[in-house]
């Protein structure tokens, strides 16, 4: 098993486990309102903290599967030695902007709301747990984009049979 497998399993379970918490959470909050006329308090603010988490995880996910929409609209459009170049361009683009908005900018979000002590109405959870999530993601999106653009320059023969 490769390093990225063992990143892609990471992800996939870390996904899964949040994504299925989100739904006992929403299905909670369904049943707590509709069924018990007494909704609960606390499933409304989490569903929103999962949401973000299910969110920038499956954006880091969908890079490292190619999935995200700025491939699939240039490789329709070109071909052969300019098809590496807008996909390197992509890469080096999608690296700079998680390390500048992601890490750096997650990063200063997280130290700002532990240092201002913001914790959340219900959950009472200090916010800067919240927003690890932008670092993180941003780590894998890095990862997955350096990983891809090595994947690409080596596959020179791909491009000349596009």
């Amino acid at each position: 098993m490769s390093f990225r497998d063992k990143v892609d399993k990471v992800l996939e379970s870390l996904l899964v486990f949040t994504l299925g918490i989100l739904v006992i959470d929403v299905l909670w909050q369904v049943l707590s309102r509709y069924m018990l006329s007494a909704p609960s308090k606390f499933t409304d603010e989490l569903a929103g903290f999962l949401l973000m988490w299910v969110t920038l995880l499956g954006a880091a996910y969908a890079t490292g599967k190619r999935q995200h929409l700025a491939l699939g609209l240039m490789k329709s459009k070109l071909s052969g030695d300019n098809l590496k170049r807008i996909e390197l361009s992509i890469h080096v683009i999608t690296t700079i902007f998680a390390v500048g908005v992601m890490i750096i900018g997650g990063s200063w979000l997280i130290i700002t709301r532990f240092y201002l002590g913001q914790i959340s109405a219900v959950l009472q959870v200090p916010i800067g747990y919240v927003y690890m999530v932008l670092p993180i993601s941003g780590i894998f999106i890095i990862y997955y984009s350096i990983a891809n653009a090595f994947e690409d320059w080596n596959k020179k023969q791909l491009y000349k049979s596009l």
